[in-house]
């Protein structure tokens, strides 16, 4: 029985592994066709560039050295072909589809900080990429995810320079990630991570900083720093933890912005203030606070939670109550954004990993390495972020629409007017 499972297992493993070389050949093949057809669309561009002697100017001279570039799929081996310029101008063919010195595809390049993130060592991310692409990896020694480190270190600080004066945004979320990593100078970092949403209503990295704790003045340096670099307002709503020292910065900074407080954050809070026999029916009751339809309803329900909790558990009521009106901020919003606007999940989702690391990783990081993890952590998840629902209504919002109960308020004198004429 034993020798037939082995000569089963055998039979699978050999079949998976000619199924994944047909499928890089595959690969190999569709890649060298498309740089094909860049080549002859470049130089049907230049087929009227002729030498002194008449003949075509730009022609193809063989291929540069074989690479191999790592995919999602596995190493692919590449051939990009070469150009000649008899004219001497210099023209060259370089490949969109496999530019020059590339080695691995954005997808992978993505992977790797996450990897990082999730307690693969430097040492070990090269065996770790093989094992999830298939074969051996080559170029990911060491050396040179120390080298990528670095790089995501310049390209945090680069963007962290960015000129804002034509920035908007707005939506934010605020939150600060204690990450337990010591610095040079610090017991403790804590990441401190702002994401907008933008008129057309995709998301995007505002700030990634790193401050003591959630203070106040480290939340208030950042924002100092984002008006410095020319930022002229803040956004139209602010969604964070009741927690953070960030409210009380913005009310300094940008006191336009209204703020909402999390949901979840909340929930957690009030929840473990709770006996384990309560919270069942106390996150129901508060559940029917933030999705009631509008504003007076979530009040009912808010009173109704409050006069079913405050005598036996008056320090579980405040905790809900010195937020009430941040909590339902919302309800000033266009509906189709409630759901985005209720949580900070747009920042927990994408830092799960960074906790986790971190908790592998003590005194292992330095400040600007880390820095340029999260940086490169939150530039993969926008590629594949979505814009928020109904982006639309963001620019009546922006022309100065106001909304209640998540309509529109329109007013009805202005129309009344013709009809008097």
């Amino acid at each position: 029985m034993k020798k037939i499972m082995k000569e089963t297992n055998g039979r699978k493993a050999q079949t998976k592994s000619a199924l994944d070389e047909l499928i890089q050949q595959g690969a190999r093949q569709i890649i060298e066709q498309a740089v094909e057809a860049e080549l002859a669309s470049m130089l049907e561009q230049y087929s009227n560039v002729r030498s002194i002697d008449g003949r075509r100017a730009v022609v193809r001279n063989g291929y540069l050295p074989e690479r191999e570039v790592v995919t999602a799929i596995g190493p692919v081996p590449v051939r990009v072909p070469k150009v000649r310029d008899r004219s001497g101008s210099g023209i060259r063919f370089n490949s969109a589809v496999v530019p020059p010195y590339v080695r691995k595809s954005a997808r992978v390049s993505a992977a790797l900080p996450w990897l990082y993130l999730r307690g693969i060592s430097t040492g070990d991310m090269s065996e770790a990429m093989g094992i999830m692409l298939g074969g051996q990896v080559s170029g990911l020694s060491p050396n040179v995810v120390s080298r990528l480190k670095a790089q995501w270190a310049d390209e945090h600080a680069q963007w962290n320079q960015r000129e804002l004066s034509l920035a908007r945004w707005v939506y934010w979320w605020a939150d600060g990630i204690h990450t337990g990593v010591r610095s040079d100078d610090s017991d403790g970092q804590c990441l401190l991570v702002i994401i907008g949403v933008k008129p057309d209503g995709t998301k995007e990295r505002v700030a990634i900083s790193d401050g003591y704790r959630e203070s106040k003045a480290s939340w208030a340096e950042l924002l100092l720093d984002l008006k410095k670099r020319g930022l002229q307002s803040g956004p139209l709503l602010a969604c964070g933890d009741g927690a953070m020292g960030f409210w009380a910065a913005m009310e300094e900074v940008f006191p336009q912005t209204k703020h909402q407080r999390c949901w979840f954050h909340k929930m957690g809070n009030v929840l473990n203030a709770l006996p384990k026999s309560q919270q069942a029916r106390a996150k129901k009751a508060m559940q029917d606070i933030w999705m009631a339809a509008t504003r007076a309803e979530a009040l009912v329900a808010f009173n109704h939670f409050v006069d079913t909790h405050s005598a036996k558990y008056p320090k579980v009521v405040e905790k809900l109550t010195q937020d009430r009106d941040e909590l339902l901020a919302f309800y000033d919003f266009p509906a189709e954004h409630w759901q985005h606007l209720r949580t900070t999940n747009p920042i927990e989702s994408t830092f799960a990993t960074v906790r986790h690391r971190t908790k592998r990783t003590r005194n292992c990081v330095s400040r600007a390495t880390f820095l340029g993890l999260a940086f490169k952590l939150i530039e993969s998840a926008e590629d594949s972020g979505r814009r928020i629902r109904a982006p639309e209504k963001i620019a009546t919002m922006l022309d100065g629409m106001t909304f209640k109960d998540g309509e529109p308020v329109t007013d009805s004198t202005p129309a009344q007017q013709p009809l008097a004429a």
